[in-house]
């Protein structure tokens, strides 16, 4: 009977056609699941043949996460019509017993049992004492904090040492974590969606990225670093990262940490053994508060768990290489947060007049003719959202003839800020570019330093 792939990407189209050639163009070591209650009007064991047997066959409850609305029966008998197109695997309810129409299918049908607890619960060592029969199992749970995650490593090890095909794995933002590391922490399958479909489940990642960060060959003692703030899960980090780590063969991968409290960040960083981290946006001030570091800070890294923190903002220097040759005089800094802080404090040490423009402390009508800026700092979170307007509209209306350059912390999409600088003509210094300048000083930090098992 056939193995089990690391990866199973979940068919989630909206057709069965989009579906089907998804399934056959999927790379080698990866298994389609066909979820049966995601195509009620299809034929269980048509749908099994066109993809030559070579899928995981469920019909998720409810309950279970899926879409079933249907009676068991109904649903017990689509299942045993796709048996008899000898799908490669089936996936049915940890707690429930198997049908004797199933049985005489499992000879050439492998078992995996499967169960969705509610958000609180974690009951994942008491389940592996007492498994129910299956050649795999998989238990998935809710990630309300990120240190949730820390709580699989255990078991999964357990089950590693034991031979146990196991995947254990936690729903939401706040779970990646545990989906990407499941090959370092002992589990021995994950899922993933489609490239050219939705995700089938809260925190569910693109296949093309997950191979790309290359958890399918992450093995025990990989090292994790990450970015943490909120919203992270758009960041380009893991894009640029990963490839720089694998490229000097170093054993660790970044990943998106969606968190926006202190408080949490650190539980994470020290339950997840996090060796180097990005901060960004809320963290870059309240983290190293409550690390008692200077702040803000957008870089911390360490030698090993347990070490003390080194620390630097490459922010700053990223500034100062871009900025060195733009024009000195007044400069108005949009927004007091940490990137703010860090523009602010940049131009200061050159001797510029700096206004810092904040909600709580805006400019009174005529101010910011009268300060007259030669350059704008954009160090607000606008833009990171698409229909995302100006900061600070009113103020901007003021700025004269003499504003001559802008910066734009915010990289992706060009930003409402962007296109109002290039309608006037100003020189820029690209989100983009700051991005790719700091985040290269960090992976230098994070590569020479940090010291997976």
């Amino acid at each position: 009977m056939p193995a089990l792939p690391f990866f199973i990407v979940t068919l989630s189209h909206t057709t069965w056609e989009a579906a089907r050639a998804c399934a056959l163009g999927l790379p080698e070591g990866t298994l389609p699941e066909l979820r049966l209650d995601l195509f009620p009007e299809g034929d269980p064991f048509g749908m099994v043949r066109d993809l030559g047997g070579h899928c995981l066959v469920t019909c998720r409850l409810k309950e279970e996460g899926g879409r079933w609305e249907g009676g068991e029966p109904e649903r017990q008998d689509r299942l045993r019509r796709a048996l008899e197109a000898r799908p490669a695997w089936l996936d049915l309810e940890w707690e429930a017993s198997i049908p004797d129409s199933f049985r005489a299918h499992l000879t050439h049908v492998r078992l995996l049992r499967s169960v969705h607890v509610p958000p609180g619960i974690f009951d994942l060592e008491a389940r592996l004492q007492s498994l129910p029969e299956g050649n795999a199992w998989k238990w998935v749970g809710v990630a309300r904090r990120l240190a949730d995650n820390a709580r699989l490593r255990g078991p999964l090890a357990w089950a590693r040492d034991r031979g146990l095909l196991l995947s254990a794995f936690l729903m939401g933002p706040k779970g990646i974590v545990g989906r990407a590391m499941q090959g370092a922490w002992g589990g021995r399958f994950t899922y993933a969606a489609p490239d050219d479909g939705p995700p089938a489940a809260p925190g569910q990642v693109r296949l093309s990225d997950m191979r790309a960060w290359r958890c399918h060959r992450v093995r025990p003692g990989h090292g994790l670093c990450g970015v943490l703030g909120s919203p992270v899960l758009h960041s380009l980090g893991p894009a640029f990262h990963n490839p720089r780590f694998q490229r000097d063969l170093k054993d660790l991968m970044y990943l998106p940490l969606d968190c926006g409290d202190a408080a949490e960040a650190l539980e994470a960083m020290e339950s997840l053994d996090i060796l180097g981290a990005s901060l960004t946006s809320p963290l870059k001030e309240t983290v190293p508060e409550a690390l008692g570091l200077p702040g803000p800070l957008n870089t911390l890294w360490r030698a090993r768990p347990g070490d003390p923190w080194s620390f630097a903002n490459t922010d700053a220097e990223a500034l100062r290489i871009l900025a060195e040759d733009l024009p000195r005089g007044p400069v108005l800094i949009l927004g007091g947060g940490g990137v703010g802080r860090t523009s602010a404090e940049h131009f200061s040490r050159l001797g510029c007049p700096v206004r810092v423009l904040t909600r709580s402390d805006p400019m009174r009508a005529g101010e910011v003719g009268t300060f007259a800026p030669v350059g704008i700092v954009q160090a607000t979170r606008l833009g990171m959202q698409p229909g995302d307007g100006l900061p600070f509209p009113e103020a901007l209306e003021e700025v004269g003839d003499r504003a001559q350059w802008g910066v734009e912390w915010i990289y992706g999409a060009e930003t409402s800020f962007t296109r109002w600088c290039r309608s006037r003509g100003l020189r820029m210094v690209e989100g983009r570019d700051l991005f790719e300048a700091q985040a290269e000083t960090q992976s230098q930090k994070m590569i020479h330093y940090c010291q997976p098992a």
